[in-house]
């Protein structure tokens, strides 16, 4: 018998819980319902979820918080945790991904939306962490030890700030970043990098991959994803 994946929602809107329970179960996963923050993250502690889906407007204690002593737990920190939040309210969404959260979902919602990113971070929690030393896409490798990025035989110059994003990146395929993660991780010899910067290594960075190149996604308001499928590419008329 399969095991169902457990999704611990904490969501204090009943209409909302409703219809992500309906779906839930349609779809085959157990779903267990707390309503505010405090008991929330108890039954986190207490279940161990497969996954928790995290309102951000929350009484007793807010989805941020809950999302910060998730993450800073080392029994709890590997548990995805996929946020809820208001469209308007982008500096929550970028506050919660800096906190470790995977993936968010902005109110109103469709839940087959919301399902497929349940379902493509679980898929990505199933996969085995280990260090990767050349990344492949396309026609493109990037070689991390040697900080060589190269299409096919030809190597492509990038700064140290550009291996750094594109790396960055890579590594989290699907998963969105915000500016300030990919702050995180850049080797910045070559320039002085701050917040809004980030916008103009990947500008250039684009510009070096090439015209036909799209698996940088722009997330508004928010940072950038690189697309988890490489796009399809356009035919060319005869």
């Amino acid at each position: 018998m399969t095991h169902k994946k457990r999704i611990l929602l904490i969501e204090d809107e009943e209409d909302i819980a409703a219809i992500i329970k309906l779906q839930a179960e349609a779809l085959g996963y157990k779903l267990h319902v707390e309503v505010d923050g405090i008991n929330g993250y108890r039954a986190v502690e207490r279940e161990k979820p497969d996954l928790v889906i995290l309102d951000l407007m929350l009484p007793g204690e807010n989805g941020l918080d809950v999302c910060r002593k998730i993450k800073s737990h080392p029994d709890l920190k590997n548990i995805p945790v996929i946020i809820l939040t208001a469209k308007t309210e982008e500096l929550d969404i970028v506050l919660g991904l800096e906190l470790g959260a995977d993936d968010y979902v902005s109110k109103p919602f469709s839940p087959k939306v919301l399902f497929s990113r349940i379902k493509a971070v679980l898929r990505r929690a199933k996969e085995p962490e280990r260090p990767t030393r050349v990344l492949k896409f396309g026609e493109f490798t990037l070689d991390i030890d040697r900080y060589l990025l190269k299409k096919g035989a030809y190597i492509t110059p990038i700064t140290l700030s550009e291996f750094g994003i594109l790396r960055r990146l890579l590594q989290n395929r699907g998963k969105v970043l915000t500016r300030n993660q990919l702050l995180d991780d850049i080797q910045n010899d070559d320039s002085f990098i701050v917040d809004r910067n980030i916008d103009v290594h990947i500008a250039s960075l684009r510009k070096k991959l090439g015209p036909n190149f799209h698996w940088i996604e722009t997330v508004r308001g928010v940072g950038y994803r690189f697309k988890e499928e490489m796009p399809h590419k356009k035919e060319k008329s005869e």
